[in-house]
């Protein structure tokens, strides 16, 4: 034998015990222990030794007595589990549809009766046992004790005729009970459904391959009819609020008695078929849906709304649609409403006309339709912003489709730019007398909230300016501060080269001011004309020279003015010319009628029409075409001044035939007889405050000129820098570039690219240099 023979390791024998006593015997220790094991099961066991059944298990087990011992146990589990499910399972049967409730209760109280005496046994069992789960069992892969009581609780009480589908009903029924509104005895359920998940087929729990799926689609069912049902019978609010507490009910039943695997599975259920189905219908309920509820400021079931409707997929989607159509409808509203009044105002006016005597009226294009359009658009979207912080948590999306919503319908408005001009000009003028600065930058910074939607800012930025220049040169600015922060604001908005021209409009009144205290100074040094003047010079570029086409015929009193003070300032600044643009200007004279004299405050054309009657008898007329001929003012600003004059709320002159209209063949006399409290009188010119068709359209010819040079200019500096691109490339980045001011048409820079540029044909017929 070799030495390594010698080492090989030697396999460890059991050794047998030796006999003391008695010889064993297979019959008389299985009687034994079959005996007490059915005493554990009667629950017995109190009177019976741990260590005596052990070496019974043991004895039979060591003298190959395994199989024995384990298919003798399985009969016996067996047996007791139809035992007690024949005295306790099947007598609990309900009997009649109206005792389900309750006999379905009774019924999940004696499984886990069942149960609970079963798993009791088989621990002790297992206990007394665990010498055959570690020397035969395991070995022969079978199953441990409690292993194999498990399996023969499936099959011997759950798989038993037709238990499992009583059981599985008696639940469903419970959980439809308590779905009813019924009080159920929620730990009667649990206590059954935790049997269902501890017990397992080819690795699922009974629970999920028995009772889940059948669970899942009676709910299914259920919320199906309810939807329907809730959709007939609840307004908005009330559907809203039944389905949250759906949700909240079905979540407490998953925390309590249910699988926690479930409630996801339930929720989205309730997602599928009691929610998604009606989400277009319940937001859009007659007398109830979401725009009521807006209305009505219901901000707790706003706020219901949109929890639900961002926790299914296509929610948000139908809310952010129902709050665009939403905003959209009630734009219209505001926009239908501000041109309905300027209809209203014209038929107004042309019935008054066609009357012919009583007081002067107001203009057909006021300020209130501006004034009134910006402020309902506020009120809006201060309405809508409420909506979207209070109750849609400032959702990004939301707001998104907001914006969508009120620029769209901002710009339906094809009055809107003019329409914020306005307003601002309103607020400037008097609207922010008294006010806070706080409450200035309030109102400012809602200006410039309509002010982002407004897509044509050139036309905006037209009007703002032409506004602006009437404030500047009449001096009626409330504040030259809250003129400044509104100028900061559109320079943050839009960029410097936006508020380039205006900021130099500023800068010339400043200059102005600075230049007319060294002009006084240089009158002082010498013989002054009679009539003093105060001059704003203004640089042509900065200022919208709309009136440069009026001319007058200036009194020579006046006259020697204007010439005092421009040989002044072109001795000082040699190379420049000025213009003078009479139908800006503005004059205080002194006027004395029967009763007293008074100071009034006219335009410079109502003064030199004035001056006409200055040395006139009183009783002597002049005819229109008197002072046309006079004055050599046209026509429009005549009329317009002579209104102001004779048909105003200050009626210095008296108009023959009385009427509101001037017409060519009126006559006019100063009106001796005048009287008024006020010893200060401004007589405003009649004018209109939003433009007429007629002078839109003539805005609107200017602007798209003024567009053509931006778009080449646009063009040109494209070009500068990238050198070479694709015709398609340049009419993209130059809409690009340019959609900061207004929309271009892509037909309109294609238009000026063949002005700017000279085709070169490269074999594609698509590059431009």
């Amino acid at each position: 034998m070799s030495a390594s023979a010698s080492r090989r390791p030697q396999k460890k024998q059991i050794k047998v015990p030796k006999k003391y006593g008695p010889e064993f015997s297979v019959d008389n220790t299985w009687a034994q222990l079959s005996n007490n094991i059915r005493e554990i099961q009667h629950n017995n066991a109190h009177n019976l030794s741990f260590e005596e059944n052990h070496r019974y298990g043991y004895n039979m087990v060591l003298n190959r007595q395994g199989n024995t011992l384990y298919n003798g146990l399985k009969d016996l589990v067996r047996e007791h589990l139809k035992e007690l499910a024949d005295a306790n399972i099947f007598p609990a049967f309900p009997v009649s549809e109206e005792q389900q409730t309750h006999e379905g209760e009774m019924l999940l109280k004696a499984l886990r009766k069942v149960w609970d005496d079963h798993t009791s046994s088989m621990i002790k069992i297992g206990q007394i046992l665990k010498y055959m789960d570690r020397v035969f069992v395991k070995p022969n892969g079978l199953l441990e004790t409690w292993d194999l009581g498990l399996d023969l609780f499936i099959k011997n009480i759950i798989k038993r005729d037709r238990i499992q589908g009583v059981l599985i009903t008696a639940i469903l029924n419970q959980v439809r009970y308590e779905r009813e509104g019924f009080p159920v005895n929620q730990a009667a359920v649990q206590s059954c459904i935790d049997v269902f998940l501890r017990l397992r087929i080819d690795d699922i729990t009974v629970y999920k391959r028995e009772l889940e799926p059948v669970l899942l689609e009676q709910t299914k069912a259920f919320y199906q009819a309810e939807g329907k049902t809730l959709v007939q019978s609840c307004d908005a609010p009330q559907f809203l609020k039944k389905v949250e507490r759906r949700f909240e009910e079905e979540d407490s039943r998953a925390h309590h008695y249910l699988a926690s695997s479930t409630a996801p599975a339930i929720r989205q259920i309730l997602k599928d078929h009691l929610l998604t189905p009606h989400l277009s219908e319940v937001i859009a309920m007659p007398g109830s849906g979401l725009d009521i509820m807006i209305d009505t400021d219901k901000i707790k079931e706003l706020k219901r709304l949109y929890r639900l409707y961002n926790s299914v997929p296509t929610g948000l989607t139908v809310l952010r649609k129902a709050l665009k159509d939403s905003i959209s409808r009630r734009g219209k509203v505001i926009n239908d409403h501000t041109l309905g009044a300027d209809a209203v105002e014209a038929v107004d006016q042309g019935e008054a006309d066609s009357k012919g005597k009583g007081k002067a009226k107001a203009p057909v294009n006021s300020l209130t339709p501006a004034t009134e359009w910006v402020q309902r658009v506020l009120e809006l979207k201060d309405r809508f912003d409420h909506v979207w912080k209070d109750a849609c948590k400032s959702d990004h999306d939301v707001e998104v489709a907001m914006n969508e919503a009120f620029e769209s319908f901002i710009n339906l408005n094809d009055k809107c730019s003019e329409f914020l001009s306005l307003f601002i000009d309103d607020h400037l003028r008097r609207g922010l007398k008294g006010k806070t600065d706080t409450e200035i930058a309030a109102v400012l910074d809602k200006t410039i909230t309509v002010f982002r939607y407004v897509t044509e800012k050139d036309v905006f930025e037209r009007y703002y300016k032409s506004h602006l220049s009437k404030r500047l040169l009449q001096s009626r600015s409330v504040s030259e501060d809250a003129e400044r922060e509104m100028l900061s604001r559109l320079k943050v908005e839009c960029g410097y080269q936006f508020t380039q021209k205006l900021e130099g409009m500023f800068n010339d009144i400043r200059l102005s001011a600075e230049a007319m205290e060294i002009y006084q100074t240089h009158l002082a040094k010498t013989t002054p004309p009679e009539v003093a003047i105060n001059v704003t010079v203004m640089t042509s570029t900065y200022w919208p020279m709309t009136h440069s086409s009026s001319p007058c015929h200036i009194p020579t009193l006046l006259t020697k003015s204007c010439q005092s003070f421009e040989q002044f300032y072109l001795s000082r600044h040699s190379g420049r010319r000025l213009t003078w643009q009479y139908g800006l200007g503005n004059a205080e004279v002194k006027t004395r009628f029967k009763a007293r004299t008074h100071d009034l405050n006219v335009s410079t054309f109502a003064l030199v029409i004035l001056l006409l009657f200055e040395d006139l008898p009183e009783s002597e007329i002049l005819t229109y075409s008197d002072i046309k001929e006079a004055t050599s003012i046209v026509d429009n600003e005549l009329k317009r001044h002579l209104q102001s004059l004779a048909c105003g709320k200050f009626k210095v002159l008296k108009k023959h035939p009385p009427s509101r209209e001037i017409s060519d063949d009126d006559s006019f006399s100063f009106n001796n007889e005048f009287t008024s409290s006020m010893q200060k009188i401004k007589i405003a010119t009649v004018s209109s405050k939003v433009e007429t068709a007629q002078e839109r359209q003539e805005t609107r010819d200017r602007i798209d000129e003024e567009r053509k040079h931006q778009i080449d200019a646009c063009i040109v500096r494209i070009m500068k820098d990238r050198k070479h691109m694709t015709h398609i490339d340049l009419v993209n980045e130059a809409i690009r570039q340019l959609t900061s001011r207004f929309n271009p048409e892509p037909v309109l820079i294609k238009r000026r690219i063949e002005n700017l540029i000279e085709v070169c044909r490269c074999p594609s017929y698509a590059f431009f240099n």
